[in-house]
Formats: structure tokens, sequence, C-alpha cells
């Protein structure tokens, strides 16, 4: 059975009555985990597991694991930094580029150590000091800098087998307005746009995975934001970036989706422009509502993209992760 296109989230720290009910329908292609499904690397494996026994078919599991204030994981894992203090802590640019290679691999072994299939990452936005909800995630402000550090580290998370999410497509770092509770809206000339914030992901677009583009508006592109515009999705970034990996939409309850209309509307709208899957999140009626609903057309390649995102290196023991040959020796290279 294929991956369907709807990744939703759950409840508490193991499976509800409502939500084993959920994961029997095939349209739920993915579930992402936040801080309140974690209570230690067991209960979460066990999580993980038992998600995919009651599903009894292919399904994504998925968390937000980048690291510094975006790190849903914490006792138990390796405290990862904000990829922004990298450079900081590095002035020389083969020591930075080492260090993002070693972060990248070692969100991937201890991720897919519980169960889980891939952290949404890296942030191959600039900072430019502008949008705090981006700052420090980001690597850097410059654009040659984020190429480079991007690159290792996604070359880190895909060496121990995990696919590399790119976000948030074309650029959030040049906007105040954080999109989770507001309408951001970039203002600056395509011209700009292009030679700044989406040459990064021009340039790495055959490196990573996937993409998640911003909930932004570009008035000199499209009236409608990324996540919603077959002109980034399809015009841009398919046909002229070549980029034939998957599309997540970003959170479909945020803010900056509202535009759009309701949850129905904005995950028909997030499809038709090219979404391969769409993420509704925080809430679980509006979720079911639309996972009992979803009535339109996806791109039939959809499903066979959904397939490269699982972990080539699923475990369900943290512990005897971090006992391997592979986590010392990345752990030894980190602390050096």
């Amino acid at each position: 059975m294929s991956i369907g296109p709807l990744m939703l989230d759950i409840e508490g720290l193991e499976v509800n009555a409502r939500e084993r009910d959920l994961l029997q329908n095939p349209l739920l292609g993915g579930i992402i985990f936040f801080s309140r499904n974690y209570a230690s690397p067991q209960q979460v494996a066990e999580l993980s597991q038992s998600i995919r026994e009651i599903a009894a078919r292919d399904i994504l599991i998925a968390v937000d694991h980048e690291g510094g204030r975006v790190q849903r994981f914490r006792e138990g894992f390796t405290a990862v930094p904000a990829m922004g203090t990298i450079l900081l802590e590095n002035s020389d640019h083969e020591v930075a580029k080492r260090k993002a290679y070693q972060w990248g691999a070692m969100i991937a072994i201890e991720v897919q150590a519980v169960g889980i299939d891939f952290s949404f990452a890296p942030v191959l936005d600039l900072n430019k000091n502008i949008s705090q909800v981006i700052g420090d995630r980001a690597f850097s402000g410059k654009v040659d800098d984020v190429i480079e550090l991007g690159r290792e580290f996604i070359r880190g998370m895909n060496d121990y087998g995990m696919a590399a999410t790119a976000k948030h497509f074309p650029g959030h770092g040049s906007v105040e307005a954080d999109s989770h509770i507001d309408i951001p809206v970039d203002e600056r000339p395509r011209e700009q746009i292009i030679g700044e914030d989406m040459r990064v992901f021009a340039e790495l677009a055959q490196n990573y995975q996937a993409v998640m583009p911003a909930h932004v508006i570009y008035p000199a592109f499209d009236k409608q934001p990324a996540g919603f515009s077959s002109i980034w999705l399809q015009d841009i970034l398919r046909s002229q970036l070549g980029f034939d990996g998957v599309i997540f939409s970003d959170d479909l309850s945020m803010k900056g989706a509202e535009v759009v209309g309701g949850y129905y509307q904005r995950a028909e709208a997030a499809i038709q422009a090219g979404c391969d899957m769409v993420l509704v999140c925080n809430h679980p009626k509006e979720g079911q509502e639309l996972a009992e609903q979803f009535d339109f057309d996806c791109d039939p390649k959809s499903a066979e993209r959904l397939l490269a995102m699982k972990g080539k290196s699923l475990n369900y023991s943290l512990t005897r992760v971090q006992d391997s040959d592979k986590w010392l020796t990345l752990n030894d290279n980190l602390l050096a």
C-alpha cells in the first residue's frame, strides 16, 4: 500500500483509541512527534513501534530535531547546538564543515535509534538578523557559508541513513513576521530573492531529498504563499531547479496558511500547487476531519517519492546505538 498524503500528530505518550482508528485510514501517511510525545528514549521508541504495528503499512514518522531551541527530545539525547553557533565557535571553515557534517550525522543516528525516519532539517534560510523565528537556526547570514555548511550537514544525515528536508523554501530569513502567528510578506525584488536566499536552495537542489516551503508571500513572484503556489513549486522548484524529491507543506494550522481558507481549502491548494504531503499539527479535530473529507487528486509520483523518506538505519534502542562504535566515534569527534 502506498504512503498517504497526510501527516498529523498524536496527543500524548501513547496512541489513544481515536488515534488508533485514525491510523487505519490509508490517507494518513505520516506522524510528527513533539515534546509532549517524549518521556524517555525507551518510551518514544515503543511509541514509534506501536504506530507502525497499528498502521500495518508503510508510514513515515518525523520530528523537528534541528538543535538549539528546536530539539524535541532532550533527556537521553545528545544536546545539539543551534546551527548558527558552528561558525561562531569555529572560524576555520574546514573545521566548521566537519562539525556540520558530524552534527547532521549525530541527529540522523540518534533520531533513527528510536524508530523515527527523519528530522525536518536542515534550515537553509539566511539569518539576516531580521526574523526572530529563524535567527540562529540558520547556519549563517552569508549565502556561501550556508551552502557550504548545509551541504556537509546534509551529507552527514545521508551517510547515516536519513533523508534531508531543506526549509523554508525559498527563504524565510528576510521577513520579520513569524508565519506561526502572522502572514509574512517579503516585498523584495525578484533579483534579490533569486540572488540571495534562493541561491542556497538552487545550489543544493541535488543534495537534499525533500523541501518544506515557507508560509511567506513573495509579491514579486505570486500573490499566494510559496507553499500554495504552483509558480514556486512547479515552475521554479521542479522545472527550473530540477528538484524531484518530496515537497512537504509547512503546518497548515499556522497563521501564514489562513489566507487560503479553511483546512480543506489549505490542503487542496497545497496538493494542487505541488506538495506531496501536507501537515496539520496541534489541531486533532481539524486533522481528523481532513482525513475523513480528503477528496482530491495527488500526483501519482508522490507515493514513490515519499517511500524514499523512510529511515535507512531504524533502530529501537538509543542505549544500544550510543554504545556502538559509530556513535562513540562521532561523539569523540564532536567533543574534540
